[in-house]
């Protein structure tokens, strides 16, 4: 989302929801604890790949929020090869990518509606006081 180079906290979130495996604050910290090697709280290329590993060293819980990432990700490198594997995480992350672009349409929406709120607040307050100096 932000392309950073890294899954924070929020895009865990919204990932785990497009999946269809949406988790709690306290499970998505979890998950991020679990395979942050170098304790900076968000996900890098490389531990992200290590949730992969740990699956399929079978060192993750069956109900942990990584278990289940891992297995809605799946994909097996021996039938698709590793171009096949690549265009599979190429289009996750596009469908992401454009889940996220639709949301930053929808605040955008909400901001400019609140903008227009306000407008109208103040045209109403600015009408009243005018409204007022002719009662007087």
């Amino acid at each position: 989302m932000w392309k950073d180079g890294f899954i924070d906290l929020m895009e865990l979130k919204l990932m785990m929801e497009k999946l269809g495996a949406p988790q709690t604050h306290l499970g998505l910290k979890n998950m991020i604890k679990e395979v942050d090697e170098d304790l900076d709280s968000k996900l890098s290329f490389r531990e992200f790949l290590l949730i992969f590993r740990k699956a399929a060293a079978g060192e993750l819980q069956e109900d942990s929020g990584l278990h289940a990432l891992a297995r809605l990700s799946e994909i097996d490198v021996s039938t698709e090869g590793v171009k096949g594997a690549k265009n599979f995480f190429e289009a996750k992350a596009q469908a992401i990518n454009e889940a996220s672009r639709f949301e930053e349409e929808i605040k955008a929406e909400q901001e400019e509606k609140k903008k227009q709120a306000e407008e109208l607040k103040q045209r109403k307050a600015a009408f009243k006081e005018l409204q007022s100096n002719f009662t007087q």
